[in-house]
């Protein structure tokens, strides 16, 4: 029989007295002011390490807060950092062995990518971020499959190079491929590290397509880095849609698509069903727009609003918000709800009608 110790409580019970007396701010409003990693709820994380291998690149190194419990490889974090006074929120995949205590992240500058080009143009040692605990399904088993097929297509290379490196880590003994396409070998950021553990482990094999010159996914591709592929092997995927949906066809048509395991960058934009009409009412902000069948996510920004998110696919909850009335459809399962007051997430949830939603 074990006992608790009498300080935990005694410690939240004080924390939860400091947070009455704060109200309506959160004590660690208070505490960011003399020093922003001093947290009494909220994780944080200090970049330590900046290094821009490419010119659309970034690599940061970060320490977290106390409250950080590790990742497992092919997971992500959302990192919030505060631009013109705004702050944003986006979901990045740690590139570190889930073995190691930091915590590495390769943010590459999208078009259009407000947080991306920041970090990429502004992050510097000692800059403060938000950061969540690691969520997402996208993992390798235990136990470890004997043969592993890595692939990955532009920015997707960060989920997989964390499983890379952690097998490496881990002194896998088994058959690793790891296939990244990329537009040129410019655009990759950790070319010479994946040259360099190829040719040090007899048991990977690297091969790294220029788009560029070779095209997209082709059989031989695989063929190539993996000649060995077979009922034993497990494939981890991440990229573009259509580098997923090419690799499917192929392994479905050799009988093994149920062993492909994806991660996506983000939904597609739903297509409307159907006439749409009515009207979309924001309450908070007393904006009203006409209903264009798109996500309420993407009718909120076109009206000029800045509601809080993430992931973009559903899958980190950050842009929940209330919906007040009417009827919305989710983009991913084709289902339709029409309760009062329910919780919806605004990047896979489209309206269908009039509808009001609390942001």
């Amino acid at each position: 029989m074990t006992t608790s110790s009498p300080t935990r409580p005694r410690r939240r019970r004080l924390l939860s007295l400091f947070e009455a007396l704060a109200t309506p701010h959160a004590v660690d409003r208070y505490l960011e002011l003399l020093d922003p990693m001093a947290t009494a709820r909220e994780m944080r994380a200090r970049v330590v390490r900046v290094a821009r291998p490419t010119p659309d690149s970034v690599v940061l190194g970060l320490r977290p807060t106390r409250h950080w419990r590790g990742y497992v490889a092919g997971q992500f974090v959302q990192v919030g950092v505060v631009i013109d006074g705004v702050r944003h929120t986006r979901c990045y995949s740690p590139t570190g062995s889930e073995r190691s205590d930091a915590i590495e992240l390769i943010v590459r500058a999208h078009p259009g990518g407000l947080v991306s080009q920041y970090l990429v143009r502004h992050a510097n040692e000692g800059m403060v971020v938000d950061l969540s605990t690691a969520a997402g399904e996208f993992a390798l088993p235990q136990p470890r499959p004997r043969e592993i097929v890595l692939v990955s297509g532009g920015s997707g290379i960060t989920p997989v190079l964390a499983m890379l490196r952690t097998l490496v880590d881990e002194g896998f003994v088994g058959r690793i491929a790891f296939l990244h396409y990329a537009r040129t070998l410019d655009d990759v950021p950790v070319l010479g590290e994946l040259r360099s553990l190829g040719q040090a482990h007899g048991g990977l094999d690297v091969r790294i397509v220029e788009t560029s010159a070779e095209g997209r996914f082709d059989r031989e591709h695989l063929d190539d880095v993996a000649p060995w592929f077979g009922p034993e092997s497990e494939v981890f995927v991440c990229g573009p849609d259509t580098l997923s949906a090419a690799l499917r066809e192929h392994l479905d048509l050799r009988g093994f698509g149920e062993r492909m395991h994806t991660e996506q960058f983000r939904i597609a934009s739903p297509e409307p069903v159907g006439p749409t009409g009515g009207a979309v009412s924001f309450t908070r902000s007393g904006v009203t727009t006409e209903n264009t069948g798109t996500s309420l996510l993407e009718q909120a920004e076109a009206a000029g609003l800045q509601p809080e998110y993430g992931c973009r696919m559903g899958i980190c909850f950050s842009c929940t918000a209330v919906k007040r009335s009417g009827r919305t459809r989710n983009v991913r399962t084709g289902e339709t709800h029409d309760d009062p007051d329910q919780s919806i997430q605004l990047c896979i949830s489209a309206p269908v009608g009039d509808v009001e939603i609390d942001v």
